[in-house]
């Protein structure tokens, strides 16, 4: 890991994602991009009115001075910081802005929504996961050392999921305990045992080319694969969930949903995504 991308709007999560990212940067020797975005519209800086120039800049200044206050911090010193200062707030940049530096990390932080907000609004963070092509870290409360001694994986474990298994592997250090996790639900996708074993053993054979690991899977039943993820984790004592997702979009994610953007929101664990 070379290169740690944290978008900055200046809320104490976005200052707990900084400082989780500091202490990733220093593990892994790695840079920080720290990223701001600038909520004017491109019709600002592209206007010929000579009386908004002035206002451009003026605001253009403010949030550099502010962003160099706030990257002020005890815990980043010894680590290369790289300020990044975008023009607008949309957050399919956020992704763009980490493909062009080469970024293999983005760490946010997020306070998570509920109800009609998440529905008709959503979070800043659920929206970057969605857009995402590189790993998302998304960080709900100050860190500690985020040793990640014991990590979920959980996955339907098709065939698709294969990559973003073999990422999350690379990811964690040597000494972290890596359980996989199948969530068997009510309905259509319900399998028997000898059916999700199977697949996991296919998957396996797949992706690590033995089936070393299949003594570190569990299944679980619950209502919802979520709630099945969650409960999960709380009894494992896991201190991060890993999962690949979709990243769907418009109808497709409000009639379906999306599992991943929901434990963003939701769980209190640190939550890394990888798109499929």
């Amino acid at each position: 890991m070379k290169k740690i991308i944290v978008p900055i709007d200046f809320s104490k999560y976005s200052e707990y994602a900084l400082e989780a990212a500091a202490i990733l940067a220093k593990k892994h020797n790695a840079e920080i991009l720290a990223l701001h975005m600038l909520e004017m519209s491109d019709g600002l800086f592209a206007s010929s009115d000579a009386g908004q120039k002035p206002k451009v800049l003026f605001f253009l200044k403010l949030a550099e001075q502010k962003f160099k206050e706030f990257l002020n911090k005890a815990y980043l010193e010894g680590i290369k910081i790289t300020p990044i200062v975008k023009q607008s707030k949309v957050f399919s940049e956020v992704s763009e802005v980490a493909e062009q530096h080469h970024a293999d990390l983005i760490v946010m932080g997020s306070h998570g929504v509920s109800g009609f907000t998440e529905v008709f609004v959503g979070s800043n963070t659920e929206k970057v996961v969605r857009h995402s092509k590189i790993p998302v870290l998304v960080i709900k409360q100050k860190p500690n050392n985020l040793n990640f001694d014991t990590a979920i994986f959980a996955s339907n474990f098709s065939e698709e999921a294969v990559g973003p298994y073999i990422k999350a592997s690379k990811m964690l250090p040597e000494t972290s305990k890596l359980q996989l996790l199948y969530v068997n639900v009510p309905g259509e996708n319900f399998k028997s045992t000898a059916e999700m074993e199977q697949q996991v053993a296919n998957f396996l054979k797949k992706a690590d080319g033995h089936l070393d690991q299949l003594n570190t899977v569990n299944y679980v039943s619950d209502y919802s694969i979520e709630k099945g993820i969650v409960n999960f984790s709380n009894l494992a004592g896991a201190d991060l969930i890993m999962l690949p997702t979709h990243g769907r979009k418009g109808l497709a994610h409000f009639f379906e949903g999306s599992i991943s953007e929901d434990l963003v929101n939701h769980a209190n664990l640190p939550v890394m995504t990888f798109k499929i």
